[in-house]
């Protein structure tokens, strides 16, 4: 059947079909754009402030890490009940309590006065933005009916998806060198006003209807699961894989994994529906989704260590040393958009693994004075050019064909995988990283110079195993997904269901 929602603005219930597309379709998309980049970059935008931050509230090197994955960890924990109460409550309404809370936990931020603050501000960012995020999407998903129109939009989505931790990097040098680390912070004050003030009138209303009940027990046990293979993963690089604490976290990550399957097989009212899961072209998707984040986020943190401490780069210049990654998704989710209504979306996927696993690999060559222009700068395009061509299909195909009344739960799902896998990623790759250099330094004269070349292998050790992840992602793409030609939408409406 067609979906169905309610979309008029002042009337939260009134069913409308969304045969007729909606005549501001196309500025709520700018709004939720925004909404959508402030989220992503809000992920790395405080790495290159994070040194500032640290000396200034006095945290130790062992918590710095809980400046990044507090927020992951909450945001890609808590999604999947985001996108229930988003489909549930209001997708607009969730959206602008989202944007809200996310504005006044970055004023938190902004103003801390301690490490421990500035993680639990952290965290309450990660928690709005887990309402912020699937419910943009969810919005985004039944405003757009019509194929070409629709591939457009993901466009964008992608291209911000895939750019926006690039775009994270380069504004938190600017403000850093020019401002203070705090704006890495109170930035998102302004920009979330401004996207409130225009979604208030222009983007419309839509719920699911029929059970509205809330699965809190799957959402505590995913989200402990998750923190715990974390921590587990963390503690792997702070004590080693045979440690008592870290198979400790890890097993106990995996049994809370477990479990939260279980509670979903018997909810009357799951969190995460597996229907959406074990559709074989859908389930493919979101492991792909979560093996590219795996190895995206740990290249841009990398990176930037790789440009600030090895190559002596101030904050700003690494910010824009960044920016080819940017480039090259923006092009490419241009191009994906075209290709995508006559190639399908598993061609692209498999080639934009290809270029992003080959771009990383570059990335592994890398030494203590490698130059940007013949070096840098094309292995970052073709990492960008691979993250378009995979981010703007795997966003369709994780969608198309979602009943309306789960669209928020996919759409939560989507994101999730992507910050799970950050999460997960940056700690497995930082704790490869981490032996790495302590290996390279066993039989070694310490010295400058010796520390220099065991943080340089140390990147490229990373960097490998980024690749792999990647390699991976195109691996399930080509087992899991069985999206032909023929199956991509290309009628005037895309059947929600």
């Amino acid at each position: 059947m067609s979906g169905t929602t309610s979309t008029a603005p002042g009337a939260p219930g009134a069913g409308a079909s969304t045969s007729a597309p909606h005549p501001r379709r196309w500025i709520a998309l700018a709004v939720i754009a925004v909404s959508q980049l402030m989220v992503v970059l809000d992920a790395t935008i405080v790495n290159i402030a994070l040194p500032q931050a640290q000396a200034d509230l006095g945290i130790t090197d062992a918590n710095r890490q809980w400046v990044i994955t507090a927020y992951t960890l909450a945001f890609g924990g808590l999604l999947l009940l985001g996108g229930r109460i988003a489909d549930y409550w209001g997708r607009k309404r969730t959206f602008l309590v989202g944007m809200t809370g996310f504005a006044l936990a970055s004023a938190l931020g902004g103003l801390a006065t301690t490490g421990g603050m500035l993680f639990a501000a952290r965290a309450l960012q990660g928690a709005f933005g887990a309402l912020l995020a699937p419910a943009a999407l969810a919005l985004l998903t039944v405003l757009f009916t019509e194929a070409t129109e629709r591939a457009k939009a993901f466009a964008v989505y992608g291209a911000i998806a895939g750019g926006g931790s690039a775009v994270g990097l380069l504004l938190g040098g600017v403000l850093t060198e020019y401002a203070d680390w705090r704006w890495c912070l109170l930035v998102n004050i302004p920009v979330a006003a401004i996207a409130i003030a225009f979604a208030i009138p222009l983007v419309p209303e839509s719920r699911a209807h029929g059970n509205t009940r809330y699965d809190v027990p799957g959402a505590i046990v995913v989200t402990a699961g998750l923190v715990s293979l974390v921590y587990g993963f963390t503690k792997a690089a702070e004590d080693g894989w045979d440690a008592t604490a870290t198979l400790g976290f890890i097993a106990a990550g995996v049994v809370l994994l477990a479990a939260f399957v279980v509670i979903e097989l018997r909810s009357s009212h799951p969190l995460l529906p597996l229907r959406i899961v074990l559709d074989r072209n859908r389930g493919g998707a979101f492991l792909t989704s979560t093996l590219i984040g795996a190895g995206l986020f740990g290249a841009f943190l990398f990176l930037t260590f790789y440009f600030q401490v090895v190559l002596q780069y101030k904050p700003l210049e690494a910010g824009l040393a960044s920016l080819p990654v940017t480039a090259g998704v923006l092009i490419a989710a241009g191009g994906a958009s075209q290709l995508m209504p006559r190639l399908g979306a598993k061609p692209l996927m498999v080639a934009g693994a290809v270029l992003a696993a080959l771009g990383m690999l570059v990335l592994t060559q890398i030494d203590a004075d490698t130059s940007f222009l013949t070096h840098l700068l094309p292995a970052q395009v073709i990492l960008g050019l691979g993250l378009g061509f995979t981010f703007v299909p795997l966003s369709s195909l994780a969608l198309v064909g979602v009943p309306e009344h789960d669209a928020g739960a996919a759409s939560a799902t989507l994101n999730a995988t992507q910050q799970i896998g950050g999460s997960l990623g940056t700690a497995l790759l930082n704790t490869f990283y981490t032996s790495a250099v302590a290996a390279y330094l066993v039989g070694r004269a310490p010295n400058p110079v010796t520390q220099v070349e065991a943080l340089v292998h140390g990147y490229r050790v990373a960097f490998a195993w980024g690749a792999a992840l990647i390699v991976l992602a195109g691996l399930a793409t080509l087992v899991l997904v069985k999206v032909r030609k023929e199956d991509v939408p290309t009628g005037t409406t895309v059947h929600m269901g």
